[in-house]
């Protein structure tokens, strides 16, 4: 069996959970035996990694092999390579807020208009989107293939067009939805590009069951064509195996935020819970890493809470920077507003790190071992945040259960219902 895989973005160069999705499913679907063709805009010349054929959007085939896929490297392009930039207002956006008491006070903070609504996406995506898909339909026609393999809407109208020319079926993968990055202001053209890609698609796949009621919900989709496959993390020493370093000693707590800083993954509350723990306890520094179009605000927002000397912000990190600061953390905190799925938070059990996630996210209906709490609860998160802090059993519980928990979302597994969902369609099944 051959997949024809379309995507957006591959390590090294990513911007969120896509990339490593992709990199993760592919590799343990080709120890399946599905053999895939992996289309990515602009790669650069190197190409044939161990477990996929990299095709660059300019056309021309790389066969040079490579032993893994962090050696994969991609062409300068005008549009950043990164699928989803962030809202640059979160005043607007009041269907993520909790309470409206809650909204007003952020947005009075802020200084910014309740109505302001600006773009999450850089002018020139649709073009290079557009650009991507013709080039695609073109190699398309040379390669040979069985099935269609779209990962998110930047990637929809290529799968849409090589299905056109080729008469094969089309899989469309939903890691995120325009209601997830943009809440209920969402960007309409984006919007119409993924209900396109959806309806045009054999099957749907979603990464959880709420990814699968968005889809269902907003985009129309029956619930017959949704299957849901949840994402997972490597181990064995594939990508969190390395021996730990030796770090400084330290007095304080660490509690980590790892994401995007924006609208989507909740920064504010997150500073909101810390103000909150600190009045309580002192030995403790949130750390947030990660970049974002509310970077300035969230630092600013620090300032003005009069906690800045107690928050860390570390920028965007990657590979051994991450191990890092995994080791160093004694929590993990993943506010998010509206969450897909949620790979940082496996991530950081997988790294014997304790987790407070959001009930709006998607990991958060398969783990146990989890702390929950509603995104806009501050008072809730500052609670679980200090007990935590102070009660080492707790930890230790959550450690380990949740340890265990997470190595039992395996890619090999995503990968085996991904195949068994490329049988049944090809069989009409």
């Amino acid at each position: 069996m051959r997949a024809f895989m379309l995507g957006w973005e591959f390590p090294p160069l990513i911007s969120g959970g896509l990339g490593t999705a992709c990199y993760g499913l592919t590799k343990a679907m080709s120890r399946s035996g599905v053999e895939i063709v992996f289309v990515l805009p602009r790669a650069k010349s190197v190409g044939e990694a161990s477990h996929a054929k990299i095709l660059s959007a300019q056309g021309r085939i790389v066969t040079r092999e490579v032993r893994e896929l962090k050696d994969v490297t991609f062409h300068e392009v005008a549009s950043p390579l990164r699928p989803y930039i962030g809202s640059g207002s979160y005043g607007g956006r009041s269907g993520h807020f909790g309470r409206g008491e809650e909204r007003a006070r952020y947005v009075r903070s802020w200084h910014c208009d309740p109505s302001e609504q600006l773009e999450n996406y850089p002018g020139d995506l649709y073009d290079q989107v557009r650009q991507y898909a013709c080039k695609v339909a073109e190699i398309a026609t040379v390669e040979d293939f069985d099935i269609i393999h779209s990962h998110d809407w930047m990637t929809y109208p290529a799968g849409i067009a090589a299905a056109k020319v080729t008469a094969k079926p089309l899989i469309v993968h939903v890691h995120s939805t325009e209601f997830d990055r943009s809440g209920e202001h969402v960007n309409q053209r984006i919007y119409d590009i993924e209900r396109e890609g959806m309806h045009a698609a054999n099957r749907v796949v979603a990464v959880s069951n709420y990814t699968r009621n968005v889809v269902t919900r907003h985009y129309g989709i029956v619930p017959d064509k949704v299957e849901v496959v949840y994402n997972a993390v490597e181990y064995d020493g594939e990508s969190n195996g390395e021996p730990e370093q030796v770090l400084p000693e330290r007095t304080d707590k660490i509690v980590l935020f790892l994401g995007r800083i924006t609208m989507q993954k909740g920064p504010e509350y997150f500073l909101a819970a810390a103000k909150k723990v600190l009045e309580k306890f002192d030995g403790v520094k949130f750390v947030m890493a990660g970049a974002g179009d509310m970077m300035c605000r969230i630092v600013e927002l620090a300032a003005q809470m009069g906690i800045g000397h107690r928050v860390l912000f570390t920028g965007f990190l990657r590979g051994t920077d991450v191990e890092k600061m995994f080791q160093m953390a004694d929590l993990f905190v993943m506010p998010s507003v509206s969450e897909p799925f949620g790979i940082a938070a496996l991530e950081a059990l997988s790294h014997r790190v304790p987790v407070l996630v959001s009930k709006q996210s998607g990991i958060a209906e398969v783990l146990t071992h989890a702390l929950k709490v509603d995104f806009w609860d501050i008072d809730q998160m500052a609670n679980k945040i200090t007990a935590v802090l102070k009660y080492p059993s707790l930890r230790t519980v959550l450690c380990d259960g949740g340890h265990a928990e997470a190595r039992t979302f395996r890619w090999e597994n995503a990968a085996g219902k991904i195949r068994g969902i490329y049988e049944r369609v090809l069989t009409g099944g």
